[in-house]
């Protein structure tokens, strides 16, 4: 493999690895309010909104992206906003990657959150409660300590579902080699070139960061109904 091919290799993985790891942390930080919020409260609309949220899930990636590219892009005022705050704009940046993984990951990070503080029981959270502490130190001590697992899973799933992603990373962020070309995009144009070596050599790595990932959350998982 020539100074170039190997460049040509390791620059989306670099990218994605990079763009995964950002998007995961966002998603996963910014699903934990929201998630504890929705199982642990009724409000007007709650199912409309939680409707919203999992649209993602299930619309095309690339209307994911034609959306992202609308509300981002220069003619849009976030867009302008934006373009003035930072002196650039952000889409057709590695930062568009990050805005698409997250934006595609979050029902995946969302629901497994939701279920984890769901997943507490009210009984135990009250006994808390009685016995003098605070809200917060329910929430340290208890709530978070007994949905972990759930935790973990919601992140690692997070950042495997950024690291494959396409279609909205294409519309939003382009295919731009050793600038927004992932993992996923390169095999994409490698396909239509035919560099048959580079896709295979692509498609076993992220076959086998994505099995690693999966295989810890399934170990987990089963670890801890095991105890």
């Amino acid at each position: 493999m020539t100074n170039i091919q190997l460049e040509s290799f390791i620059s989306p993985i670099i990218i994605s690895l990079k763009v995964a790891f950002t998007a995961s942390i966002v998603v996963f930080l910014f699903s934990i309010p929201i998630a504890f919020i929705m199982a642990r409260k009724k409000f007007p609309g709650k199912a409309i909104l939680e409707t919203v949220f999992m649209l993602p899930l299930v619309l095309p990636p690339t209307v994911v992206g034609f959306l992202l590219l609308i509300i981002l892009g220069r003619n849009s005022w976030v867009g302008q906003a934006i373009e003035w705050i930072f002196r650039q704009p952000v889409v057709f940046t590695w930062w568009a990657a990050v805005v698409a993984a997250v934006v595609v990951s979050f029902p995946l990070v969302y629901q497994t959150l939701k279920s984890g503080f769901s997943s507490v029981e009210n009984e135990i959270e009250n006994a808390a409660r009685n016995s003098g502490a605070s809200e917060w130190q329910v929430i340290r001590y208890i709530t978070i300590p007994l949905s972990l697992k759930f935790f973990i899973s919601a992140y690692i799933l997070g950042f495997a579902r950024g690291l494959g992603e396409f279609g909205a990373t294409i519309m939003i962020a382009g295919n731009i080699p050793n600038k927004t070309q992932t993992i996923a995009t390169a095999i994409f144009l490698a396909t239509e070139t035919g560099d048959m070596t580079l896709v295979w050599l692509w498609v076993l790595s992220i076959v086998v960061i994505s099995f690693m990932m999966l295989w810890f959350v399934n170990r987990s998982n089963y670890e801890y109904k095991n105890e």
